[in-house]
């Protein structure tokens, strides 16, 4: 069925393309966040373990609410790794190490590289796609990034 939001077809359109890169950066990112707690070492593995399976919790919720967001405007969600990894300006990194101050390093600049990102786009989906809603949704988004981001940053103090 036709999705009637007042919003035009092609608008929508072009609002779910951007969505669709936003979930695959999530998507990524949930998963370097998972191999940083599970292959997290050193003294302060435990700490840190449990630091970063809170933030892949925090992620997993995003990857949901961008998800649902594209279906809301009346499109299909990508799926699988392969497009993940085709839409995402993120990339993955093979690490020699498993340290804390390297995952975090890491994460926050990906974090970061989300914000400018996510805050790139906010005026956009209101002045050129008349879509207030998403505009909305994706700044409660880059809000929760810059907490998470201040969390990391703060264990590089």
């Amino acid at each position: 069925m036709k999705t009637s939001i007042g919003i035009t077809d092609q608008n929508l359109q072009e609002v779910a393309n951007i969505l669709v890169k936003i979930l695959a950066d999530e998507y990524i990112l949930y998963t370097k966040t998972r191999n940083a707690h599970w292959n997290i070492e050193g003294p302060d593995f435990y700490s840190v373990h449990k630091f970063f399976e809170t933030q892949f919790e925090q992620i997993d919720e995003f990857i949901d609410s961008v998800a649902e967001r594209i279906r809301a405007i009346g499109h299909y969600a990508p799926a699988t790794l392969k497009s993940f990894l085709e839409l995402t300006h993120l990339t993955e990194l093979i690490r020699k190490e498993n340290d804390s101050q390297g995952f975090i390093k890491e994460l926050l600049q990906d974090h970061e590289s989300i914000i400018i990102h996510l805050r790139e786009n906010i005026n956009s989906f209101i002045e050129k796609y008349k879509d207030s809603g998403t505009s909305d949704f994706i700044t409660g988004l880059m809000e929760s990034h810059e907490k998470m981001a201040w969390f990391l940053r703060s264990h590089l103090q």
